[in-house]
């Protein structure tokens, strides 16, 4: 081991000591990390990382993810050491209440956090998507002798990251990709929380990783200053390769009693403990939460040093400006997230059509019309492209221009390169979800994904924290229901639509037609703080005739009437969505043949619905008619808000069956006479 300077020890035990003093005093935490890892961590935060304490959003700078969110004092203690906006009241607040140091790290929540982790793994993973928002905002708007984005992505990442399998799809991902700038530190500490790593973990995780063409970097003893540098400035120099540096540490150090065991992972030490640890650490054992003068100086000069290198950002940007002054207009708008006047512009409106098409075909021809406009949309689906319809054409392939395995133009035009717009993210769900929220975090790029709706299941943790984390992903989904067909149950969503409704700040709109799809996309581009879910069908559904029925602009606001009873005053509503709104509309039209009048209400989206006030929604679902019957092909759960006590609901109940879609549909009682003789059932 090198020889470590007293101030840098001094340092490093600083962080040590108000880690496990905050863990101490809310009685809760996971002090074991910060224990360990603290040498690495100062190493980057106080030598190699590039950013600004008093500016945590500048473009340029380097991002850092804690991926092992629960070792999150360490994080915290570096943010108020070197002069982020935390003060140490909130460190002394530590996992309670209203507090800006919560138990797993909060992206929006506390400054200088870049991502919300703690489902272990997906830090990993978002880490991937910053890397590729950094590489295609580098290949479309630098030039030479002007470099206005170059800056690396580092995690520190944990045993747990690299078993949880969200971690093995990504780092294939980031491997082919060719990465160059991501850069992780790996806390190889042998623990896990329920004992030793022995029990479950013993591939060799370097052989791994040099498997994926990852750089493999090995760092004998985690205390090794000069050794972790040279790792960390050996990566920034490898160019096409993403960096694992396997830093061996040892949980909890310092702890007499409590060090290499699992014992120091999840639980505080309690204070005797504290107390025998500063003292082996040869640091003051009281008052709790002492803060060396001298050590906070010395963390405090990442003030200067960061004002420093925004300054020289700022002037280096000035220079581009003026020599690309269009370029530069462009990069500040889509890093500031806003859209063109004119991106809807090209968005087609679909004629009448009683064959119409599927909403997957029109929402990949209203995606190309958008993305003509909307230079920033970038994104792909897992290996699904011809069926999800989500190919950028003539957008080119982000791919690395090295590649030597496939053809060169790309698969759908226009070249491979990072400034290519299409990401094949291969049959990889959980890893491709977790990367558009990291894309989606660094800034600078809109991110959509692609697959079957079945597949969101796979993506549900990534969709979970983009919803958490107020992110505008867009989430396609095709493929939404029985009326997939063939390709049986195991396939076909029935349980998909009520699982994703329930997860908060998530929009998830099913439209019912072309023209509707087109609305879908319009409210996706314009939700900036929230997550959305489009769910489109395989099977063609009817273009309605627009001049005759609602226009399809009511979907903006979740639930509008389409089709009403003469006077407005109807015997019964019908309440559908996505393809089951045409089988309402056709039963509409066989009940006015028996004087039965119906109002058919399309219900693309709950959340938008439920948004809307209340004189609207009454305006829609009218209180004084209680016979409603909802139509869906999915579980009925969650309906009965909407159809009341005296309502019902005509939906699938169990999982589905390989045949063509006309006869499921048929044999799944999803016909316009069963909704008619449904509906007489409440009449």
């Amino acid at each position: 081991m090198s020889t470590i300077s007293e101030l840098d020890q001094l340092s490093i035990n600083t962080i040590r000591a108000l880690s496990i003093d905050a863990i101490q005093k809310a009685n809760s935490g996971h002090p074991g990390l910060p224990l360990g890892a603290a040498p690495m961590a100062y190493v980057l935060w106080t030598r190699l990382l590039k950013h600004n304490p008093a500016h945590p959003k500048w473009y340029d700078r380097d991002r850092f993810i804690l991926s092992g969110g629960h070792g999150s004092m360490l994080l915290y203690a570096l943010l108020y050491l070197t002069g982020y906006d935390l003060s140490l009241d909130e460190i002394k607040n530590f996992r309670q209440w209203g507090s800006l140091t919560p138990g797993h790290p909060e992206h929006g929540l506390t400054a200088g956090v870049e991502v919300t982790t703690g489902p272990l793994g997906q830090g990993f993973a978002n880490g991937v998507g910053f890397a590729i928002a950094e590489a295609h905002l580098a290949a479309r708007y630098n030039r030479p002798a002007h470099e206005i984005v170059n800056h690396f992505t580092y995690a520190l990442v944990t045993d747990g990251d690299l078993m949880e399998g969200i971690s093995h799809e990504a780092a294939s991902l980031a491997g082919h990709l060719k990465l160059g700038k991501l850069i992780y530190l790996y806390d190889d500490n042998k623990i896990s929380l329920a004992g030793t790593t022995h029990l479950t973990f013993t591939e060799d995780v370097g052989e791994r990783f040099e498997a994926y063409d990852w750089q493999v970097q090995r760092v004998a003893d985690g205390n090794d200053l000069a050794a972790i540098q040279a790792a960390i400035e050996n990566a920034q120099a490898e160019t096409e390769r993403p960096s694992l540096i396997l830093v061996r540490t040892h949980i909890g150090y310092g702890s007499p009693h409590k060090q290499d065991t699992f014992e120091a992972h999840g639980s505080p030490l309690g204070v005797d403990e504290v107390k025998a640890t500063k003292k082996n650490l040869g640091f003051p054992e009281e008052p709790a939460f002492y803060i060396p003068a001298e050590a906070l100086e010395h963390f405090r000069a990442a003030l200067d040093k960061g004002s420093v290198a925004e300054k020289g950002w700022n002037e280096k940007f000035a220079a581009y400006a003026s020599a690309y002054p269009d370029l530069a207009r462009e990069f500040e708008s889509v890093m500031r997230g806003e859209l063109p006047a004119d991106w809807d512009a090209a968005i087609p409106t679909f004629n009448a059509d009683a064959k119409g098409i599927s909403t997957r075909v029109a929402g990949g021809q209203v995606l190309n019309a958008i993305a003509k406009n909307v230079p920033n949309l970038i994104g792909g689906s897992a290996d699904l492209d011809p069926s999800t319809m989500t190919a950028l054409k003539g957008m080119g392939d982000f791919e690395p221009t090295t590649s030597a395995h496939g053809d060169a133009q790309g698969s759908v035009g226009g070249g491979w390169s990072f400034a290519g717009r299409n990401i094949h993210f291969g049959v990889r769900e959980h890893a491709m979800g977790a990367a558009a929220n990291g894309m989606a975090l660094h800034g600078g790029v809109l991110p959509f994904t692609a697959t079957f709706f079945i597949f969101s299941d796979y993506m549900r943790p990534a969709i979970r924290l983009a919803a958490l984390m107020e992110q505008q992903v867009i989430f396609v989904f095709t493929h939404d229901s029985i009326a997939l067909g063939e390709d049986g149950p195991t396939h076909q969503p029935v349980e998909q639509l009520a699982a994703l409704r329930a997860i908060p700040h998530l929009s998830l709109i099913r439209p019912c037609d072309a023209n509707e799809t087109a609305e879908a996309w319009r409210v996706a581009l314009t939700q900036t703080r929230k997550p959305t879910a489009l769910v489109l069908t395989r099977q063609n559904v009817p273009t309605f005739d627009r001049a005759r029925l609602a226009s399809a602009s009511g979907l903006r606001q979740g639930a509008y009437t389409l089709a009403d009873a003469p006077n407005g005053k109807p015997d019964l509503i019908l309440i559908a969505s996505g393809s089951e709104v045409s089988l309402a509309v056709a039963a509409r039209e066989k009940l006015a043949a028996e004087n039965i009048h119906a109002r058919v209400v399309s219900m693309p989206s709950w959340d938008l619905f439920d948004a809307q006030p209340q004189a609207y929604r009454d305006s829609v679902l009218l209180p004084s008619v209680r016979a409603r019957l909802a139509v869906e092909a999915g579980v009925a759960q969650g309906w009965h808000k909407y159809v009341g006590d005296a309502g019902a609901v005509l939906s699938v109940e169990r999982f589905g069956a390989s045949a063509p879609y006309q006869v499921l549909f048929e044999k799944f009682g999803l016909t316009a006479d069963n909704v008619v003789a449904r509906a007489k059932q409440l009449l």
